[in-house]
């Protein structure tokens, strides 16, 4: 695997995340999504925010991974998986709901994951920002492991036309909700290249909150096309 930076936060793999399942509230989502629509017009190629900082409460980055590959034609997404830690789930399509904030996936059917469509498609030249929940009151939901993805794993994402976009990832970080800067976390890191978000629920788990206290942001790009 290329060589990782452990920055705060560092944390050995573990069979599960070592957190309370419990029905989130809408705080993490808010911040979350409404951040997503407010920089949701620079998600395409050209528009991004260049080179992000390190400034997240906890991060863990690559270091010498491999190269970029070409960005592809857009397709839309149909499916998305982390091999390396069992995360599979059908992607949906996910605009702005009534308060102009990004439609979250519904708590029905957890195991779908939400594909922000105002953005890129994933493999194209842009940002493709995926959002699932991470658990419910009742069980865990499709992105619960998402926590134990490191730096170097792959994120595959099958799309409409038959191909399948390879992302290697390449940052994992935590922001608190009071720290949360759109241009970090949905700004483009190289222009040019095909990257990809996925994003949860993340930090501690606020019992009487019933919420978490920030978001999980695992970041990656195109580096292969099959």
């Amino acid at each position: 695997m290329p060589g990782v930076a452990a920055q705060a936060g560092d944390r050995s793999h573990s069979s599960g995340p070592a957190r309370r399942p419990g029905l989130v509230t809408a705080a993490a989502w808010a911040v979350l999504l409404l951040g997503l629509a407010l920089w949701g017009r620079d998600l395409r190629e050209g528009d991004g925010g260049g080179a992000v900082s390190d400034g997240a409460a906890a991060a863990q980055v690559l270091r010498d991974g491999p190269p970029a590959a070409r960005p592809l034609p857009g397709s839309v997404p149909a499916g998305v998986a982390v091999p390396s830690v069992g995360v599979e789930g059908p992607v949906i399509s996910r605009g702005l709901d009534g308060d102009g904030a990004v439609a979250a996936p519904p708590f029905g059917n957890a195991n779908e994951i939400g594909w922000y469509r105002g953005g890129a498609r994933p493999g194209a030249a842009g940002v493709a920002v995926f959002v699932g929940h991470m658990d419910t009151r009742a069980r865990p939901a499709v992105f619960y492991r998402l926590g134990d993805v490191r730096p170097g794993e792959e994120v595959t994402v099958t799309r409409a036309d038959g191909r399948t976009a390879v992302f290697t990832v390449e940052r994992v970080e935590t922001v608190a909700k009071d720290d949360f800067d759109a241009q970090r976390v949905y700004g483009q890191h190289k222009r040019g290249r095909a990257e990809i978000r996925l994003l949860t629920c993340g930090g501690a788990y606020e019992s009487t909150a019933r919420s978490y206290t920030g978001n999980l942001v695992v970041s990656g790009y195109l580096t292969q096309a099959q």
